[in-house]
């Protein structure tokens, strides 16, 4: 009986162990080629708005972050730098800057939510047509299928 529960217990164990191997390796798999530098940088140039994604926000942890610089313009969000691989990102823009899961959810109903995020290095998205930027202030990085904050970044006008 013991050999029984010591076979069963340990099988569990390399079954959830599996699954979320899997579950932080798929996405990497799966996920479409990201746009290279080169794509993003006209739209560096031509960006109305700027924003900083840190890897150190109050909700970020070594699984959930973001780091690199977003250019907001010309009907696009286009990110250059690295986001850490998860399923089920999408991006929002905020009515206010947040910084953590809570501050998030305080302000998601208010939030436009942008549109899936399937690349980790790099991303262009196009802005939901009749955006007004001005009605929002920051960007958000959120995990729909786990209810994670991965990261934000306030924006501000291009200098």
């Amino acid at each position: 009986m013991f050999k029984f529960i010591l076979l069963f217990f340990s099988h569990a164990l390399v079954f959830a162990a599996g699954l979320a191997v899997s579950a932080y390796f798929l996405p990497i798999l799966i996920a479409p080629e990201a746009p290279k530098r080169t794509e993003i940088i006209p739209m560096k140039n031509a960006a109305s708005y700027r924003a900083t994604f840190l890897p150190n926000l109050k909700g970020s942890d070594w699984l959930h972050w973001g780091r690199g610089t977003v250019f907001i313009g010309e009907g696009k969000v286009a990110f250059l730098g690295e986001l850490a691989p998860g399923p089920d990102y999408k991006l929002y823009l905020a009515p206010k800057p947040v910084e953590d899961k809570a501050e998030f959810l305080a302000v998601k109903a208010q939030s436009l939510r942008v549109g899936d995020v399937k690349t980790f290095n790099n991303f262009v998205l196009p802005l939901p047509e009749g955006t007004d930027l001005a009605s929002y202030q920051s960007l958000v990085v959120w995990c729909e299928a786990f209810s994670m904050f991965i990261t934000a970044a306030e924006y501000r006008p291009a200098t």
